[in-house]
Order: structure tokens, then C-alpha cells, then sequence
């Protein structure tokens, strides 16, 4: 009898045992709800534009969207304080409905507290071939030796500024409107067909295919002043 009582006793603890490890005894990946993952080292874009200031003009309605938001990211992904300046306050649109605070009015604008100035694109900059602010703008970002920049329509401001007389520059054209070529070229520019081109402190961009490029020069001449 009391043989038979040790063999139960044993049975039980054998038992509860089992109990124990099913229940409590799990194994170390079930412990885990999330698996273990090695953390993911980030890698941050070396901020060489800091300390930079861009002034990015846009018409006030009707700016391309592509040619300022592209631009803007990978600028400021560099490092560079954006400013955006228009004609007026407020919200400016661009024409797929992109919106933009604007920062700074036009009027306002001193080129000495820029590295570089702007010039963006879209239908609405062609109200700005012929405004005399701009132009002023231009000509003085290029006398003292800031980055000058413009895509799509808005290289035939620069032209109409006078700032691209013998130097190459592109311009946006399409099969049945080659007016801003025209400007161009009567304004003295040498038009070339390619997407970005750089001369001296200029880069001009035909359209928004060449948005990411544009901005990668921007950056390559603000560089090249750091040197």
C-alpha cells in the first residue's frame, strides 16, 4: 500500500511537471510577440547646404508643382533654408494643386541675405517674362555672384533680364510652341536642347523631367562655394 502511494505521488509530479513545461516552458521564439531584429542603421544626408539660403520664386497661381517641390527636398535634405516669394501673400497653387506658403513677398526680397535665387516654372510665370522686379532680381543675384536659377518657361525671365546674353541656357519648348526658344535667342542666348545646363553661376532646366537634376546642380555650385 504504501508502495502504491510513493508510484501515485511519483505519477502526479510526473505529471504536473509536463503541465509546467507545456504551459511556462516556451520556446524562446514564442517568447518574443515582435521577432528580434538587428536595428537599422540610419543613414543621414551629410547636411552641406547648411547654412545656405535659397529664395524660390513661384507664380502665385499656376506654378508647376514638380519644378518647386522636388527642387525643395532634396535642397533642404542638403541642409539649405527655403524661402518661398511671390507676388503675393498667402497660399500660392500650383497647377495639379500643390499648395505653398509663401514667406516672403517679392518687393521684399534682398539678394544679399541669398546664396541663390530661384526662378520656378509653370503657365503663371509668364506673367513674370515681362516684370521689371524680376528682372532686377536676376540682374542682381548675377553681379554679385549668387547662383541664378530657372526651369521650364521661367529661363526666358533670365533672357528678358538680360543675364543670358552669350551663354548657353535651355528653355521649355513643345513640337507646336517654340516661342520661349525664341525669346531665348533673341535676347542673345546660345539655346541648347539639353535637360539642365550649367554656365558659370547659371543653370537653366527645360521642364519638370529635369526637376531632380536641376536641384542637384543647385546644390553642386552652392558646394563649390564652400570649397
Amino acid at each position: 500500500m504504501k508502495r502504491s502511494l510513493i508510484l501515485v505521488f511519483i505519477f502526479v509530479i510526473i505529471i504536473l511537471g509536463g503541465l509546467i513545461i507545456l504551459f511556462h516552458g516556451k520556446r524562446p521564439e514564442q517568447e518574443l510577440k515582435v521577432p528580434l531584429v538587428e536595428p537599422k542603421e540610419i543613414s543621414m544626408e551629410e547636411k552641406v547646404l547648411q547654412n545656405k539660403k535659397i529664395a524660390m520664386i513661384v507664380a502665385f497661381r499656376d506654378f508647376r508643382d514638380e519644378e518647386y517641390f522636388i527642387p525643395k527636398e532634396i535642397l533642404e535634405g542638403a541642409g539649405a533654408e527655403i524661402v518661398s516669394v511671390s507676388t503675393f501673400a498667402g497660399k500660392a497653387t500650383g497647377v495639379e494643386g500643390g499648395e505653398v506658403k509663401i514667406d516672403l513677398l517679392i518687393d521684399d526680397l534682398k539678394v544679399d541675405d541669398f546664396d541663390a535665387i530661384v526662378f520656378i516654372g509653370g503657365p503663371g510665370a509668364k506673367n513674370y517674362l515681362e516684370d521689371e522686379r524680376m528682372h532686377t532680381l536676376a540682374q542682381e543675384a548675377l553681379s554679385k555672384g549668387k547662383v541664378l536659377a530657372a526651369i521650364c518657361i521661367a529661363p526666358a525671365i533670365l533672357a528678358k533680364a538680360g543675364v543670358l546674353e552669350g551663354r548657353k541656357a535651355t528653355v521649355w519648348s513643345s513640337a507646336l510652341d517654340k516661342s520661349a526658344i525664341r525669346i531665348l535667342e533673341e535676347e542673345g542666348a546660345q539655346y541648347s536642347e539639353g535637360e539642365v545646363i550649367v554656365d558659370g553661376k547659371i543653370v537653366t532646366a527645360s521642364g519638370p523631367p529635369a526637376a531632380k537634376e536641376f536641384a542637384e546642380k543647385i546644390k553642386d555650385l552652392l558646394t563649390e562655394d564652400l570649397i
